[in-house]
C-alpha cells in the first residue's frame, strides 16, 4: 500500500511539472541518470523511475528529488513530497527489542567515532544516505552515529535487531564497542 500511495504522489508530481521544468530536472540529473538514458526520458514518472533504478530515490530516501525540486523553483511540490509519510511498518518492534535497540544506538553513538560512515555501509545504507547524514551533522559524530542508526532502524523495520548491530560492529573492526553493547545488554 506504501509503494502505491508514494507512486501516486510522484505522479501527481510528474503531472505539476512543464516542458521546461522537466528539462532542468533533466539537466540536474546528469551526473546520476546517464546522457543517453536521459535523451529517452520525456515525463516526470521516467527521471522519478530511473532514479529510483539507481538508489538514490525512494519513498524512505526523497531527499534528492526535493533538493531538486527546490533547484527548480518549485518549493510547493518539495513541501508536499517532504510531507509524504511511508506508512508504519507492521508488525512493530517489541518492547524489548525496541529497548535493546535504544540502549544499542547510545552506546554505539558514544563509540563509533569517525567510522559511523563503515558501519553504515555494514548495515546495507546506500552512499547518497550516508552523504545526507553526513551534511545533517557535518562536525558532531555522535550525532552522526545516532541518525545512522535512526535511518538504519527505519530502513529494517520490525526486522532490525541487537545481533545484527554487533555483527556490523565485529565486521568493522569496532570489537570494543561491540563488547561494550553486549556488556549493556546483559545487565538488563
Amino acid at each position: 500500500m506504501g509503494s502505491l500511495h508514494f507512486n501516486a504522489l510522484l505522479l501527481d508530481i510528474s503531472n505539476h511539472l512543464s516542458a521546461e521544468q522537466l528539462a532542468c530536472l533533466k539537466y540536474l540529473c546528469g551526473d546520476k541518470v546517464g546522457k543517453r538514458e536521459l535523451e529517452k526520458i520525456d515525463s516526470g514518472c521516467k527521471l522519478f523511475q530511473s532514479l529510483t533504478e539507481k538508489g538514490v530515490l525512494s519513498q524512505d530516501d526523497t531527499e534528492l528529488l526535493s533538493k531538486l525540486l527546490k533547484e527548480i523553483k518549485r518549493q510547493d511540490l518539495s513541501e508536499k513530497l517532504s510531507s509524504f509519510q511511508s506508512p508504519p511498518e507492521t508488525p512493530q518492534l517489541c518492547e524489548t527489542e525496541r529497548a535493546k535497540l535504544d540502549i544499542a544506538t547510545e552506546v554505539i553513538a558514544e563509540n563509533v567515532g569517525r567510522s559511523w560512515r563503515k558501519l553504515g555501509r555494514k548495515l546495507c545504507l546506500n552512499e547518497s544516505k550516508l552523504e545526507s547524514i553526513s551534511m545533517k551533522y557535518p562536525t558532531d559524530l555522535e550525532e552522526t552515529a545516532r541518525e545512522l542508526l535512526k535511518e538504519w532502524r527505519k530502513s529494517r523495520g520490525s526486522k532490525a535487531h541487537t545481533g545484527e548491530l554487533i555483527e556490523a560492529l565485529r565486521a568493522c573492526q569496532q570489537n570494543l564497542t561491540a563488547d561494550k553493547v553486549e556488556d549493556r545488554l546483559a545487565c538488563i
